[in-house]
């Protein structure tokens, strides 16, 4: 049988201390600490005497100097860092009291070389300056700039979405009265009233105002920017043709984005004068900036027939005027215009030439969805709606199989020569057909008439 181990250890003193021990020592530590911090030499800020401690230097300066260090804090709302910076200032500079107090908004202190001690081992330096003016105070003064920066960038913020309100708003309006005055000129153009020809100049105000305001809005130009058969025919045709635009003189109609304008500097266009009267000329003179064609290029925001050229003569005048129908729109007028004030002898339009072709349409499938759509209206009848309905024009991408005639070009314009009368015309044309089947579009006679800006087709 084993003999039982001792497991006894030698004794060794216990160091440990009880937690009331461990409590009774550390107020001890603390209160040995406040002693010592109380028992240092505070120079004064502001005279040449000592003081005893922090809190004693502080009553000096306010009782002896005016000047409440505290105030100082709350006022220009320190942080730890910017009172550090405050007192180096008052040390280094040997300012006075009254000196102090005119500081308002910016303060002189707030360089960081102020951030190294003027005084070795400044007591003043070596405070909590949260328990000084309280934990509240610095943290909101700590956070001061942060969030002064934030209520800043929100209040552009609100600015920002006022203004894009008002913009859409007065876009939804533009674009509201366009298409009212574009259906009224639809449903009343085979009605006998007063003629509507005559120049652009004695157009209606408020119809004016609405078609040059609806050309203010992006959308527009970013779908005939994506039209790539009409964008990269006139890029083709001017990049295309340098011989044509080497050191010519060029006015661009109607340059909205700048597009044509740009084609032709890179053409090499001596100068482009580029005319808009819609809000998208300042976009436009960015473009133009942000490609660095400012030299070649002049902007000049108006219409055409009230604006005043840097020039008298140009060389070529280019413009994407061509509308719905070819004349929809009607800013031909405001190129042949151009034309007849500026165009120089032996000078040149482009498009120099255009035409209006029609063919015939068999697709019964449209047909049935736009208009017999209207004979049963869950379970209503609502054929009265046809008659607003059928003379209303529709702008569509067509199946090849649905064109079922051989196209006949009833209007051809020389834009060099012809005139704003011209542009209203009645034509007599023949369909040759090319298929056997309903033929959806009845059309007999074509007449473009004008009426405000818009030229409209009626048959």
């Amino acid at each position: 049988m084993a003999e039982p181990t001792d497991t006894r250890h030698d004794e060794v003193p216990d160091l440990s201390l009880s937690e009331g021990e461990e409590e009774e020592d550390d107020e001890e530590q603390w209160q040995w600490m406040e002693e010592e911090a109380d028992g240092v030499s505070v120079s004064c800020l502001f005279c040449q005497r000592s003081l005893n401690s922090v809190p004693e230097t502080f009553q000096h300066c306010q009782a002896d100097h005016g000047v409440s260090i505290l105030q100082l804090v709350k006022a220009h709302r320190l942080d730890d860092y910017g009172y550090i910076k405050m007192i180096n200032y008052i040390r280094t500079v040997k300012c006075s009291g009254e000196t102090l107090a005119v500081f308002d908004g910016a303060v002189p202190w707030d360089s960081d070389e102020f951030m190294k001690p003027a005084l070795p081992d400044d007591p003043l330096l070596q405070i909590d300056l949260e328990e000084l003016v309280g934990a509240e105070l610095v943290v909101d003064a700590a956070a001061s700039g942060q969030d002064e920066a934030l209520l800043q960038r929100a209040r552009q913020a609100e600015e920002r979405a006022a203004r894009s309100e008002e913009a859409l708003a007065r876009a939804m309006e533009d674009l509201q009265n366009l298409k009212v005055l574009a259906q009224g000129l639809v449903l009343n153009a085979g009605r006998p009233g007063p003629s509507c020809s005559g120049a652009i100049a004695e157009l209606r105000e408020d119809e004016d105002e609405a078609y040059f305001s609806s050309y203010g809005h992006y959308g527009i130009h970013e779908e005939m920017l994506k039209d790539k058969v009409r964008t990269e025919s006139y890029r083709d045709f001017i990049c295309g043709n340098p011989d044509v635009f080497k050191d010519k003189v060029v006015l661009d109609v109607g340059c909205g984005t700048g597009i044509l304008s740009m084609f032709a500097a890179r053409a090499g266009a001596r100068k482009v004068i580029a005319v808009d009267q819609s809000e998208i000329i300042y976009q436009a003179m960015d473009i133009v900036r942000s490609n660095q064609l400012e030299n070649t290029i002049t902007l000049i925001k108006g219409r055409i027939e009230d604006v005043n050229l840097p020039v008298e003569k140009v060389d070529i005048i280019i413009s994407e005027w061509m509308g719905y129908f070819l004349l929809f729109e009607s800013m031909l007028d405001s190129v042949i215009f151009a034309r007849d004030m500026y165009l120089a002898e032996g000078g040149s339009v482009y498009p120099n030439s255009c035409n209006i072709s029609l063919a015939a349409v068999g697709d019964t499938e449209k047909h049935c969805d736009r208009i017999a759509f209207w004979d049963d209206v869950y379970g209503f009848k609502m054929e009265c709606m046809k008659k607003a309905v059928v003379p209303e024009a529709v702008v569509e991408v067509l199946k090849p199989e649905t064109v079922i005639s051989e196209p006949a070009v009833i209007q051809t314009l020389d834009c060099n020569a012809v005139t704003t009368s011209e542009l209203e015309f009645t034509a007599d044309f023949t369909l040759k057909m090319t298929a056997s089947t309903h033929c959806t579009v009845n059309t007999l006679r074509l007449k473009v008439q004008r009426c405000s800006r818009l030229w409209q087709p009626v048959f």
